[in-house]
């Protein structure tokens, strides 16, 4: 066995097949256990891929795995980065991560990828992920990972201005993402009009072209070509478990870090924040760790503790109500984790036909770990490893036929570039699509204006402002698609 793994863990071998195992799933499936479990069996190191364990200091917050559970196996952009740091750019983690993984091919060991932050993950494994859409990510997600360029407000000095102005601008550059956005979302106007700047073509020229089938042979010199646009001979693990048993799970979880000191980080954070105000020095708190799970629900409580008038009762139950806050955000968390790999990450393997690289591994009943988790996990590594015959990920569970039958039945996502903000010119309003249009249009505010307005009489002329609007609006869509179409046309001639 030891001559078969020297042989199979040779640098050159490793440099010239370009293997990499990633782990992706919801907070509280495993992740980290499985990634300790592979890397020990198969001579690897653990890169992290999650933006708030990168932070220093704070362990139990940011869900760090612990160094007893570590079974001495290098783990890489963890516990690295101070507290006043902003969070990684996806451009920075991108590189340091290829970095390091180029460094463990060379010494003849496997790199494993593991986090929860999946845009990070997902911007290392395709060759072709040009810009991230900012309509992909949740509020959090943005505020936790900021625009692509740190020096873009130097270079494109109307990225700073008044957001008119810079609405104003991406109306001429591209009109089909400032009709698409709702004029409030500064940042997702700021970040379309900065990938034109950045790539010279609109964001929705981009975000359309990234949408269109690649094909699988693209890089026919490296080894790793029948990965089609995945950068590496590429595994991806998905831990996943029932909703219901992983709910109850992250509760216990939450009541876990409870015991283990979790108010205790907490208010050093409130600590180091009154620290810098007292010294003129205003934190952040909408970005980076500051808006980690379990610091910002907690708030509340240590405001409470402020107040001379507050009882213990009443202190006692504003910190169980703030514990109860964190278990809620933690399930919410876990339920988009979820909803970004069923969505944008198999869609991303979708269109290079490389869904038969994703496994989901059973970890629902976590006492029957080995036989779910550990053996066809060695199995499958195993397998790659050595270029052997890999199985239908369907065959690994009932959980993994079930999603995945079900995924297979949903068409990928269609055009998505022509959708278009509609305002309500009487009621001052604006929707950023047709279904919140006409929610908004049988709302029952939407009902008072237009009673208050027939009392006026101008009820019919109001509607037929209304209705030409809309049909404006169903042309411009029609418009924009073929657009698009026509964009991606001329492209396929050119390719």
């Amino acid at each position: 066995m030891r001559k078969f793994l020297s042989s199979l863990f040779s640098p050159r071998r490793f440099s010239a097949m370009r293997p990499l195992v990633a782990v992706v799933g919801a907070t509280g499936t495993g992740k980290s256990k499985l990634a300790v479990d592979i890397a020990s069996r198969f001579n690897g190191e653990i890169i992290n891929g999650d933006a708030m364990q990168m932070y220093r200091g704070l362990p139990i917050i940011t869900n760090q795995i612990p160094v007893e559970e570590c079974n001495g196996i290098p783990h890489h952009l963890i516990n690295c980065i101070d507290l006043e740091e902003s969070p990684w750019r996806i451009s920075r983690f991108r590189k340091e991560c290829l970095r390091l993984i180029d460094d463990i091919h060379s010494r003849g060991k496997l790199p494993v990828l593991v986090g929860g932050t999946h845009y990070y993950t997902q911007s290392v494994l395709f060759q072709d992920q040009l810009v991230a859409k900012e309509s992909d990510l949740s509020e959090e997600e943005v505020n936790s990972c900021p625009a692509e360029d740190v020096d873009s407000a130097v270079k494109w000095p109307i990225l700073d201005a008044e957001p008119e102005l810079v609405l104003q601008k991406l109306r001429k550059v591209d009109p089909i993402m400032a009709e698409r956005w709702h004029p409030k979302d500064t940042r997702k106007i700021r970040r379309s009009l900065e990938i034109y700047f950045q790539t010279g073509k609109p964001a929705s020229q981009v975000y359309a072209e990234q949408r269109q089938p690649k094909p699988a042979a693209a890089r026919k010199d490296d080894p790793a070509a029948g990965a089609g646009q995945l950068r590496f001979n590429t595994m991806i693990f998905w831990v996943h478990s029932e909703k219901s048993t992983l709910q109850e799970r992250l509760f216990k979880r939450v009541d876990a870090m409870v015991d283990q000191g979790l108010l205790s980080e907490a208010s050093r954070m409130t600590d180091y924040i009154q620290k810098n105000e007292a010294q003129d020095i205003i934190v952040d708190q909408t970005r980076g760790v500051w808006i980690s799970i379990g610091f910002k629900e907690l708030a509340p409580y240590f405001d409470a503790l402020k107040d001379s008038s507050k009882t213990e009762k009443e202190l006692e139950s504003i910190r169980q109500s703030c514990i109860e806050s964190v278990k809620i955000a933690t399930r919410q968390y876990a339920t988009s984790q979820i909803k970004w790999i069923r969505n944008k990450l198999w869609n991303g393997l979708a269109e290079v036909g490389m869904t038969s690289r994703l496994y989901i591994l059973d970890s629902t009943d976590v006492e029957d770990w080995a036989m779910r988790i550990t053996e066809p996990s060695e199995r499958l590594v195993e397998a790659l490893l050595n270029d052997g015959p890999l199985p239908d990920p369907k065959s690994l569970s009932e959980l993994a036929r079930v999603t995945l039958d079900a995924k297979e039945t949903q068409p990928l996502p269609s055009n998505q570039g022509a959708t278009k903000c509609i305002t309500c010119d009487i009621c001052r309003k604006t929707m950023i699509n047709e279904e919140q249009w006409k929610v908004h249009m049988h709302s029952s505010a939407h009902k008072r204006v237009l009673k208050s307005l027939a009392r006026k009489g101008e009820r019919a002329a109001y509607l037929r402002r209304q209705q030409e609007s809309l049909e404006n609006t169903e042309q411009h869509v029609q418009d924009s698609t073929k657009e698009l179409d026509s964009q991606t046309q001329q492209k396929e001639v050119v390719e």
